[in-house]
């Protein structure tokens, strides 16, 4: 008898939360970035204006609402990933096929793009406050201050702006972290060279924020750019319309601090998910 631990269903919102602590200021500064209607600033140069103008926490701003994105998106296609990928392995006795993890992953990560286009919107917007003039700023609170403001003043619509591209945006990014996350430790454990142990769940997971990166670094920009109008786009296809004037380079706006961001937050999601499996996951014993 050989004794295993499969995941809950919520570790995927908890290690994703412990992420976005973590890497929450390279998240905000890429914000940042991608809402430059041209290209003014790099990385460094933004992140010391937002220091010199509100101080070293204004890199936190936000940080309520990206916890509120991570309990609702994050928690909800890792739920669905998982809680489906472990039934279908123990009923095929084996993993399932790369295609099908990419069909699971883009599955789980547009219905939780969906769920947490609300939080999305608000974090967007609370990190983008500092760069409007003061008469201009929205000043919310906290991130339910911010999802009950937009609700009262704009609408239950406005809650759900840019849902589309959230839910889409999801999807390519779930199957770039999850689906090759579990192909890429699957290829490296049946290398044989590798056990199943903290290094191994870095490189796997190295390799999924890369492939994440590439994969939505397009859709989160014009995401970014509806999140954050106040009603200057008429939809999507004007929004792709006005960020294509800006050349092809604007749709890779911020890849590097994306990449900076993603990969990392990508890393510590996953060694954290791995670390809550191991020792608080549900054991399931297997005959041998």
């Amino acid at each position: 008898m050989t004794e295993t631990r499969v995941s809950r269903w919520y570790f995927g919102g908890i290690a994703s939360c412990a992420a976005a602590c973590c890497t929450h200021p390279l998240d905000l500064i890429k914000v940042h970035l991608q809402t430059q209607q041209e290209v003014k600033m790099r990385m460094t140069g933004m992140a010391v204006q937002v220091v010199r103008s509100d101080g070293v926490f204004a890199l936190y701003n936000g940080l309520s609402a990206s916890l509120c994105r991570q309990m609702s998106y994050s928690m909800t296609r890792f739920a669905i990933y998982e809680t489906v990928r472990d039934q279908i392995a123990s009923q095929n006795q084996g993993p399932m096929p790369f295609y099908q993890k990419i069909l699971l992953a883009a599955f789980g990560g547009f219905t939780g793009g969906f769920i947490g286009t609300p939080a999305d919107m608000v974090n967007v917007r609370m990190q983008n406050d500092m760069k409007l003039p003061p008469v201009l700023r929205r000043n919310y609170a906290h991130a339910l201050d911010g999802l009950l403001r937009v609700l009262k003043e704009e609408g239950i619509r406005k809650l759900f702006s840019g849902a589309s591209m959230a839910a889409s945006r999801g999807a390519l990014v779930t199957v770039g972290q999850l689906s090759c996350y579990d192909q890429a430790k699957q290829l490296v454990l049946g290398t044989g060279l590798m056990t199943d142990n903290i290094f191994t769940h870095f490189v796997a997971s190295f390799i999924a924020g890369g492939c994440a990166t590439v994969l939505c670094q397009p859709m989160d920009v014009v995401k970014t750019r509806l999140m954050n109008s106040k009603g200057e786009y008429r939809g999507l296809i004007h929004c792709l319309s006005d960020t294509g004037k800006l050349g092809p380079k604007a749709f890779y706006k911020g890849l590097v601090p994306a990449g900076i961001r993603l990969i990392p937050h990508t890393v510590l999601t996953f060694i954290f998910l791995e670390q809550l499996r191991l020792y608080f996951g549900i054991r399931v014993v297997a005959a041998t």
